[in-house]
């Protein structure tokens, strides 16, 4: 029998077919923006589960639907064990999906946060990061997902190593040495020009020691 699940699906920087951008925004400046595959349909993917291509495309209507009347998709740096959004990890802003054949593709723009700065200059600094579908559904017997439903895109990280885990960012930062400071310099770093040189070179050595 069917039961209700949190559904996390991961995909890598390349298996997602990432695409960075930059897009001129309404100051002047440039958005960066990541495109590629966000959730892949009649596949079995890493976890054993089958999204068929109708759930899919169902799911990704409803957020279309969402962000056409007007209403903000955010997404965070990794992802929390809950459904809900926290504000205080927000790094993007979904800014569409639509299908392409069985699968799911969209299209973020990196918001100017301290975790949006983050992902933002690991971006620039060569780390390939992938994404993260976060909804919800039921799985039958046979791995097939039913009623699915989108919440969000997460950012995260996996390390180079083939088959690994993806790796929490976040934690990762506060387990490294001087890692929490690199959150209140991410913060700095939105109005100080010194302040995201320092950043730079944080998460650098990050990048480093993470393999990502």
């Amino acid at each position: 029998m069917a039961m209700a699940n949190k559904l996390y699906e991961y995909l890598s920087f390349d298996r997602a077919h990432v695409q960075l951008l930059e897009e001129d925004n309404k100051q002047g400046g440039k958005d960066l923006c990541m495109k590629g595959i966000f959730i892949q349909g009649d596949v079995r993917n890493q976890n054993q589960r089958v999204y068929p291509m109708r759930e899919i495309a169902k799911a990704v209507n409803s957020i279309t639907e969402k962000i056409s009347a007007g209403q903000s998709v955010l997404g965070e740096l990794d992802h929390p064990e809950e459904l809900s959004i926290n504000l205080d990890r927000v790094s993007h802003l979904i800014t569409e999906m639509w299908m392409e054949g069985a699968d799911g593709y969209g299209k973020l723009k990196i918001v100017p946060t301290p975790m949006g700065n983050i992902v933002k200059t690991l971006l620039q600094s060569g780390a390939k990061l992938g994404v993260s579908s976060r909804g919800s559904g039921n799985v039958g017997d046979s791995g097939a997902v039913s009623d699915f439903e989108i919440v969000t895109v997460d950012i995260v990280a996996q390390p180079s190593a083939p088959n690994a885990y993806p790796r929490t960012i976040y934690e990762s930062l506060f387990n490294m040495k001087g890692g929490a400071n690199v959150i209140t310099t991410a913060r700095e770093a939105l109005t100080e020009a010194a302040a995201q040189r320092q950043l730079v070179k944080d998460l650098q050595r990050f990048i480093q020691e993470l393999k990502i």
